[in-house]
């Protein structure tokens, strides 16, 4: 629809890249921000988003690569063809998390506490990826005469002078509303893993019935497409994570217990020992004081 938004000489900015720099902008200064109120270290959250991101991007271009090769290797510039490729959200989720896996591992640190806060903060990027995806006309739906339509005109991906639904708007407002979900149960403190548990669930239950209603090419096995099968993979488990959860000590509960114990604490006044020799003294005082003297008798006079 705005596939091209300006250019500068020989350079073009394309929406699809600015809605994808602001997803990602907005995905890390939400968890940063967040970061602290659930006692983790920023830096870790910055250094293990930014590799994550990184190769999300690729294994996302990966995936895509394997669902389309068919189309790539039929194409008469196979290269050209893959650089102009799309992605796939589902492969830069997965191989970004398993980054962050080994990234947390490696450093020693839990994985679930952080994967608690990444998760709001993901689907938020994914939100304002999808309104890339409308701009540049990619991602589309169906054909329909509802009111809902949407109708294209020079876009090198969408069916131009026709009625679709607009799966990417629809794919953006179920991720913020997922997004305000998770915000909201992640406040009431669950068990570690949890919050990512519900995004896993939320995320493949809303992808998987809004396929339904794509009409891009994105490669089909059998009666489902390669998303809708990865979807009725990870839903059992996010129902695992969710289910098996425990209590366990995470950098939150650490810091409260801390907070806690550290305002029941009295502490115990020192001794003065001056005070306590200048006391002693007047004691013996008030005591020679208080003796009565002796009659004198006829023998001291």
């Amino acid at each position: 629809m705005h596939n091209e938004l300006f250019s500068i000489g020989s350079v073009t900015v394309y929406s699809y890249g600015v809605m994808l720099a602001i997803g990602v902008i907005a995905c890390f200064f939400m968890a940063d921000r967040r970061a602290p109120k659930f006692g983790l270290d920023p830096d870790i959250i910055f250094n293990a988003g930014f590799i994550s991101i990184i190769v999300g991007f690729i294994s996302s271009k990966l995936l895509y690569i394997i669902v389309d090769i068919p189309n790539i290797i039929a194409s008469s510039d196979p290269w050209r063809a893959i650089l102009n490729s799309g992605f796939v959200v589902y492969g830069g989720l997965i191989g970004g998390v398993l980054t962050g896996l080994i990234y947390l591992r490696r450093k020693k640190v839990p994985f679930l506490p952080y994967f608690d806060l990444a998760a709001p903060s993901m689907v938020i990027a994914q939100a304002f990826g999808r309104i890339g995806c409308f701009l540049a006309g990619c991602c589309y739906g169906c054909r329909t005469e509802t009111a809902i339509g949407v109708v294209f005109s020079g876009s090198r991906h969408a069916p131009n002078g026709v009625s679709i639904i607009p799966t990417q708007l629809i794919s953006s407002f179920g991720n913020f509303i997922i997004m305000f979900i998770l915000l909201w149960y992640a406040n009431k403190r669950p068990k570690a893993g949890r919050v990512g548990a519900l995004y896993i669930m939320l995320y493949s239950v809303g992808r998987f019935a809004l396929e339904f209603f794509r009409d891009d090419n994105r490669g089909y096995w059998g009666a489902f497409s390669t998303s809708q099968w990865i979807a009725i993979a990870l839903l059992p488990l996010g129902i695992w994570l969710f289910v098996s959860a425990k209590e366990t000590v995470t950098a939150t509960a650490a810091v409260t217990a801390a907070e806690t114990v550290t305002d029941k604490v009295v502490k115990v006044p020192e001794k003065d020992e001056t005070n306590t020799t200048n006391k002693t003294k007047k004691n013996k005082k008030a005591k020679a004081t208080k003796e009565v003297k002796k009659p004198e008798t006829d023998e001291d006079k």
